[in-house]
């Protein structure tokens, strides 16, 4: 049975592209992007198949 890894990232707005990509090459497939209502910021969530 396949099994996940996750990571949330807090997105910077004058770096998003650069912060997809890095996470992009070390093989984490995003899979949502939020902004809380709780806190400011946005939010990348991340997953990858566990080594």
């Amino acid at each position: 049975m396949q099994q996940w890894e996750y990571a949330s990232v807090p997105l910077i707005p004058h770096s998003i592209a650069e912060i997809l990509n890095n996470w992009g090459e070390d093989g984490w497939e995003l899979v949502q992007v939020y902004v809380p209502g709780d806190v400011p910021g946005t939010i990348a969530l991340f997953k990858r198949a566990k080594q």
